[in-house]
């Protein structure tokens, strides 16, 4: 199972690389951005002419099809909504490994390289995990 993210998902895809057998592709979309850009004036600014469903529905299948390509090789998808943290947990659990990124300070090593939902996921998750860097580990005199 790899955990496609807007910010890390292409060093989870490299990573994919690496394994044999079957590779699910997993994206949730967060109720609660849904929930931000619905309205005549959601919280993140008026959207107009679109549902904001269909928007993010399109950027996921963007996402999703752009880590697809990135691999090579046939995958199977998985795309979901709900709180992202809860949904990968379940998700994961008749997985082998899952493959997830750092998304927080990648500029030191820490705890902080670890946002709350993939600490969540971390904590969480009933399966192997494979925790990598998007952009490669910063050196060891960042630890603070």
């Amino acid at each position: 199972m790899v955990w496609l993210t807007e910010g890390t998902w292409q060093a989870c895809a490299d990573a994919a690389r690496e394994f044999g057998g079957e590779i699910t592709l997993l994206h949730v979309v967060d109720v609660d951005t849904e929930a931000a850009l619905s309205g005549s004036a959601g919280l993140l600014g008026r959207v107009t002419g679109a549902d904001p469903g269909e928007l993010l529905a399109a950027a996921e299948r963007r996402l999703v099809d752009a880590a697809t390509e990135r691999l090579g090789r046939e995958v199977e998808t998985l795309t979901l909504r709900g709180r992202p943290e809860r949904e990968v947990v379940t998700a994961c659990a008749g997985a082998d490994l899952l493959i997830l990124a750092r998304d927080g300070d990648r500029s030191r090593l820490g705890p902080r390289s670890l946002g709350h939902r993939t600490r969540f996921v971390v904590d969480h998750a009933p399966c192997r995990i494979l925790l990598v860097w998007p952009d490669g580990p910063p050196g060891i005199a960042s630890i603070p």
